[in-house]
């Protein structure tokens, strides 16, 4: 396959209307359209819609992946959920960007990695999309994953300050998981950034508690935001609802005011994280390389002391494999006679051996496939040049 490039679009907060299906079935007659969803794969030719644009009118996330290493995720809010300001101190670059269209905000994240390895697309949306929610109720999370993606792409300085740092970024969730496994998020960055998160201080909640806490909000806000529910709003609505009570409820729910690091003290953390943790895993390596050494001096040591009570009998086994005169049958006695010679190193008897084994090849000069393989493992070197010499 020369080429791949995956779209796909989910509508979340409205389905989208037979009108709206119809629009988007003329950019493309190969896609499959739902009432909440626009999905469509390419091996060869583009898309010739603008996903910015089908974003701004149509829908509430977007995931794009082709198999040169460019990925694209982008998520929709309503204003009233997401501050353009707030979103605008994370994503500052062209690796995340955030704008304000039709009374939303959009946010947009991409990675490119032309050594990456090829991947497909399908169902990794279904994987994300509930960050979506995660943002909505107040999580900021996912936006300072985005400011950590224009770090690792070198679109800000060292001197910059990191934006507000939320809680809870050593326990991402699911989907913050996903996202951050997706854009290829520098783990060691990921690692280093969360060092100084606070951990998210959450309160039990209850029906009832939620319930008089909704009871004693003024009455012409209740209002509104039952005319907001009644309008089709009502995901809108419990987001807000959610966040409010939240804040009220858990302590440490929401970003510092500031953060105190800059981009270039992440960058040495990471640095410095990627190196220890390459070190620990080259120590435990190397921990492993000596003990399997060790096992393998040992069962060899076992095999040596199991052949020096039988080593007559393994010369005559020798002998009757080089007799079979099958390739298979040398590569045996190979084996066993290279367990001989180790044998009689280890016991301080590598003359009896060595001539032993000359009297052996000398017997059999004439299968130039037995001595050649003789030759290759090193046996009877000695014996072999003693040979020479006399010829």
């Amino acid at each position: 396959m020369s080429e791949y490039q995956y779209y796909e679009f989910l509508a979340i907060d409205h389905p989208l209307d037979e009108r709206q299906r119809a629009e988007l079935r003329a950019l493309s007659t190969r896609a499959r359209i739902t009432a909440t969803s626009f999905v469509n794969e390419y091996h060869w030719g583009d898309f010739r819609g603008n996903p910015d644009a089908l974003m701004e009118r149509y829908f509430d996330a977007f995931l794009y992946l082709a198999n040169w290493g460019t990925r694209r995720l982008m998520i929709r809010l309503p204003r009233g959920l997401l501050d353009l300001g707030v979103a605008e101190r994370y994503c500052t670059g062209d690796a995340a960007s955030a704008w304000a269209a039709d009374g939303h905000v959009i946010l947009s994240l991409s990675s490119e990695d032309e050594d990456e390895y090829w991947a497909e697309g399908e169902g990794r949306l279904a994987s994300i999309a509930l960050v979506r929610s995660e943002l909505a109720a107040g999580d900021l999370r996912l936006l300072y994953l985005a400011w950590l993606l224009s770090v690792q792409a070198e679109e800000v300085g060292d001197e910059e300050a990191e934006p507000p740092l939320p809680p809870g970024l050593r326990a991402l969730s699911a989907p913050l998981r996903a996202v951050a496994d997706f854009l290829r998020l520098d783990e060691d960055l990921l690692t280093a950034a969360a060092t100084a998160s606070a951990e998210v201080q959450t309160v039990a909640e209850s029906a009832g508690e939620l319930a008089r806490w909704i009871e004693d909000l003024p009455g012409a806000e209740k209002a509104a935001l039952l005319l907001q529910a009644a309008r089709g709003e009502g995901s809108q609505v419990q987001a807000v609802l959610q966040r409010r009570f939240r804040a009220e409820r858990s302590p440490g729910s929401t970003p510092s005011d500031a953060g105190t690091r800059t981009a270039g003290e992440l960058r040495d953390a990471a640095t410095a994280q990627r190196e220890e943790r390459e070190r620990v895993a080259a120590e435990r390596k190397a921990q492993e390389m000596a003990r399997q050494a060790r096992a393998v001096a040992a069962a060899r040591e076992q095999r040596l002391d199991a052949l020096a009570m039988r080593e007559e009998q393994a010369w005559q086994h020798v002998d009757s494999l080089i007799s079979s005169k099958k390739p298979r049958e040398y590569d045996a006695a190979v084996a066993v006679l290279l367990d001989l010679q180790a044998l009689a190193e280890r016991d301080g008897d590598g003359n009896a051996f060595s001539q032993r084994f000359r009297q052996l090849r000398e017997q059999h000069l004439r299968k130039p496939s037995l001595i050649q393989r003789f030759d290759s493992a090193g046996l009877g070197a000695e014996a072999q040049r003693s040979g020479m010499t006399r010829a």
